[in-house]
């Protein structure tokens, strides 16, 4: 990463979570709803067998009600969890399997691993400090979703959960940052860089080429 690019996500990413910090708990709590009913609506994640999700670290988008309706599902549930010599993504079965981990973030508490390339049926959600229409997608700075993203096949769906006013026209990205297919704000669903194709689940073929995420 060159310093100048380095200083301009240091700049970004400061600027950012201080306003996602300052958000009100009755404005987190309403546009986070909101967002997680749009998920719900996805015809990706109801065709989905397995789910990514994140725990949220501070005002970050919540996913407890992805969770609770993948958990009564059926679905296969994995988050991330964070330590030394075992980082990777846990499957949960129960809301209780979540725990604090070594960050103060809930983790799985069980060591059943995600697949390697994360098999079919699967799709991530991540979270991020902001992103742009592209699916360029800057994160809290540590760089631990792009690279557990660029060991997944490159046909799983990654979809970004954002408030609207994270999503900005140009998010500085380079070699190594992955993109997501698909932004869910509190106000719409972006369709990153023209994958539309009238998919209405997750790819068994390819890439996100192709993932509609209206079902349209």
């Amino acid at each position: 990463m060159s310093s100048s690019m380095g200083d301009k996500k240091r700049a970004l990413r400061g600027a950012f979570l201080a306003k996602r910090e300052a958000l009100s708990a009755v404005r987190v709590r309403a546009w986070g709803e909101r967002i997680q009913r749009g998920v719900l609506a996805l015809p990706a994640y109801r065709a989905a067998c397995s789910i990514a999700l994140y725990s949220p670290l501070g005002n970050e988008v919540a996913t407890s009600g992805i969770m609770r309706d993948a958990l009564a599902a059926g679905k296969r549930l994995f988050y991330p969890k964070v330590t030394a010599g075992s980082s990777g993504v846990f499957r949960v079965r129960s809301e209780t399997d979540l725990v604090p981990g070594r960050y103060g973030i809930l983790e799985p508490a069980g060591n059943q691993r995600l697949p390697d390339g994360g098999g079919d049926g699967l799709i991530v959600f991540v979270p991020g400090v902001a992103f742009d229409r592209a699916g360029n997608r800057l994160g809290r700075g540590m760089g631990w979703y792009d690279r557990w993203l660029a060991g997944l096949e490159a046909r799983v769906p990654r979809i970004g959960l954002a408030y609207e006013f994270q999503l900005l026209e140009e998010v500085p990205a380079e070699p190594g940052d992955l993109s997501v297919c698909v932004i869910v704000t509190e106000e719409r669903i972006v369709d990153c860089a023209g994958w539309g194709g009238g998919v209405a689940g997750p790819r068994t073929d390819g890439s996100c080429d192709g993932f509609n995420a209206s079902g349209r």
